[in-house]
C-alpha cells in the first residue's frame, strides 16, 4: 500500500504530541472498557430480557464478530477517508450505538447495537496505535507505547469493575450509560487535536479479500465461542463452522498471493519481526484476558468470594498493569527482548502459583496472581509493539495495526475457548474418578452420614467442587505452557540498534 498522503507528525511540538497521544489512548481505553463490561451484566440482562442463556450470549459473541469483521478494514478505511474521518465517525456511531444498548428493550435490538458498537469501534485501537507510533518519533516509541498500552490493558480492566458496582446499585443499563459522556468527551479531544492525514489516491478495496478473510475469521469466532456449548465437532453446526472458516481462510491466501493488489499484503510477512511479533501478540493475547474469565467464576463458585471482592482482586490486575508501563518506559531503553523475556516469564510463574491453589484459597494468595499477571502484561506489550513495528515502513502502520490487533483478538478468543473446555472436560472426568473412592470403606469419608439424602448431597457437592477444581488446575497448567512457549519465539526477533 503506497501512500501519497504520510502521516507526518514529525514536526510536532511536545504539546501537540501529548495532546494527540492523550486523545487517542482515552479512545483507547473507552472502547477496551467495554470489551469485557457486558460479561458482569449478562445475568441480570438475561432476566430483565426474558432471554436464555445461549440467547444473551449472542449479546456477546455478534460483538465479537462484528469487531472481527471490521478490524482488517482498518487500513483500507484511512486510506479512504484519512485517518481523522474515520476516528471520529467511529466514536461518534460507538458512542451512539454504546447509548442504544442501555435504552434497548428486547434482545434483537440488544444484540443490533452490540454489532454496530462492535463495527465502529474496531479501527479505533489499530488507528490509534499508527497515529501514536506515527506522531512520536522511533526514539521515543518506548515511551508513547506505555501510555498508549494503558487503555488497550487497563480498559477491560475498569470495564467489570465499575460496571459491576453500577450494575448493583442501579441497573445493567448503567454499564453502558458510564460509557457515553466519556465517548463524547473523547470525540472533542479527537476533534480538537487530530490532523487529517494517511489517505490515498487510490483506496480500492479487495472485496474477494475482504470477504474470504471474513467468512474464515467470522466462522472461527462462531465455532470457538460456541464450540463447548455444541459438543464441538459431533455438532453439525461446528463442523459447518470450521469447514467454511478454512474454505474461506484458503481463498484468501490463495487470492491475497495472485493478485495485484491484496485486501492484505501478505508480503510484509516477509519482514521477520512483524511475522514473529504477529506469532508472540496472538500469544499474549492468549494470555491476557483468559485469568479474567477464569478466576472470577472460581473464587466464586468454589472459594465462596463475594462479587465486592472478586471486583476488588481485578482491580489488582490494573494496578499491577500501571507498575507494570511505567517499568516498560525504563526497560524500553534496554534490549526489547529484554523486556519480553520477563514478562512472559512473570506470566509462567504466575501460572505455576495457580497451579497450587485449592478451594481455599486466600485473598492475599490471588491478588499476588492478580497483580504478577498486570505487571507482566505492562512491561510486555510495550516492547513488542516497538520491536514488531521497528523495520516496517511508517506508511504500512495502518494495515499492520489492524493484523496485529486482530492476531491479539484471535488469540485471546482461541485460548479463552480451550481453557473452558480443559475446564469442563477434565473436571467431568476427574468427577467419575473421586467417585470411585466413595465406599464403605473409605475411612476419609467416616465424618459424613452417607445414610441420609443431606449427606448424600453433601459428599456429591464436595466431590464436585474439588474435580472442578482440578479442571481449573489443569487450565492454569495450560496457561503457564503457552507463557513458557513464547519465550524461544522472543530470542529470535531481531533488534534495529
Amino acid at each position: 500500500m503506497n501512500g501519497e498522503e504520510a502521516f507526518g507528525g514529525r514536526d510536532l511540538s511536545a504539546l501537540r504530541r501529548a495532546s494527540i497521544l492523550a486523545a487517542v489512548t482515552l479512545s483507547t481505553t473507552l472502547y477496551g472498557t467495554t470489551v469485557l463490561v457486558v460479561s458482569t451484566v449478562l445475568p441480570q440482562m438475561q432476566g430483565s430480557l426474558s432471554a436464555t442463556q445461549d440467547q444473551i450470549a449472542w449479546a456477546m459473541t455478534f460483538n465479537i464478530v462484528a469487531t472481527a469483521i471490521v478490524t482488517p478494514m482498518t487500513g483500507w478505511l484511512t486510506g479512504r477517508f484519512g485517518r481523522r474521518a474515520v476516528m471520529l465517525w467511529g466514536m461518534a456511531v460507538f458512542g451512539a450505538a454504546t447509548l442504544g444498548c442501555g435504552f434497548a428493550t428486547s434482545l434483537e435490538s440488544l444484540v443490533l447495537f452490540r454489532v454496530v458498537q462492535g463495527a465502529a469501534g474496531a479501527p479505533i485501537i489499530p488507528l490509534a496505535q499508527a497515529i501514536t507510533q506515527d506522531t512520536y518519533p522511533r526514539a521515543q516509541h518506548g515511551t508513547a507505547m506505555a501510555a498508549f498500552g494503558m487503555g488497550v490493558v487497563v480498559g477491560p480492566v475498569i470495564g467489570p469493575v465499575v460496571g459491576g458496582y453500577l450494575t448493583e446499585v442501579y441497573n445493567w443499563r448503567w454499564a453502558f450509560f458510564m460509557v457515553v459522556p466519556v465517548a463524547g468527551a473523547s470525540w472533542l479531544a479527537m476533534w480538537l487535536v487530530l490532523t487529517d492525514g494517511g489517505r490515498l489516491r487510490r483506496a480500492r478495496l479487495d472485496w474477494t479479500g475482504f470477504l474470504a478473510l471474513s467468512v474464515a475469521v467470522v466462522c472461527f469466532q462462531l465455532m470457538m465461542d460456541r464450540g463447548e456449548r455444541r459438543d464441538w465437532f459431533d455438532s453439525t453446526e461446528i463442523l459447518l463452522e470450521a469447514c467454511l472458516a478454512g474454505i474461506g481462510l484458503y481463498i484468501f491466501l490463495a487470492h491475497s498471493l495472485t493478485t495485484r493488489r491484496p485486501f492484505l499484503n501478505l508480503k510484509l510477512l516477509l519482514d521477520r519481526n512483524y511475522a514473529l511479533g504477529l506469532c508472540i501478540v496472538g500469544i499474549y493475547g492468549m494470555l491476557n484476558f483468559t485469568p479474567m474469565v477464569m478466576l472470577p467464576p472460581m473464587l466464586q463458585d468454589l472459594a465462596g468470594f463475594p462479587n465486592a471482592v472478586v471486583g476488588q482482586l481485578v482491580a489488582a490486575r490494573g494496578v499491577g498493569a500501571i507498575l507494570g508501563f511505567f517499568l516498560a518506559m525504563y526497560v524500553g531503553r534496554l534490549d526489547p527482548r529484554i523486556g519480553m523475556t520477563a514478562g512472559f516469564g512473570i506470566m509462567a510463574a504466575s501460572g505455576w502459583i495457580m497451579m497450587q491453589f485449592d478451594t481455599n484459597a486466600t485473598w492475599w494468595d490471588v491478588a499476588l496472581v492478580s497483580w504478577m499477571q498486570g505487571v507482566a502484561v505492562g512491561i510486555t506489550w510495550v516492547p513488542l509493539t516497538v520491536a514488531t513495528f521497528s523495520t516496517l515502513d511508517p506508511r504500512y502502520l495502518p494495515e499492520t495495526s489492524s493484523v496485529y490487533h486482530l492476531m491479539r483478538n484471535l488469540g485471546s478468543s482461541f485460548f479463552i475457548s480451550v481453557s473452558v473446555t480443559v475446564l469442563l472436560r477434565t473436571g467431568g472426568v476427574n468427577y467419575g474418578r473421586l467417585t470411585e473412592f466413595v465406599t464403605p470403606y473409605n475411612e476419609a469419608l467416616a465424618v459424613i452420614d452417607t445414610g441420609t439424602a443431606s449427606g448424600l448431597a453433601a459428599l456429591s457437592g464436595e466431590i464436585g467442587q474439588q474435580a472442578a477444581m482440578i479442571g481449573y488446575l489443569n487450565a492454569f497448567a495450560a496457561y503457564t505452557a503457552v507463557a513458557l512457549a513464547a519465550l524461544p519465539l522472543v530470542l529470535l526477533m531481531r533488534i534495529r540498534r
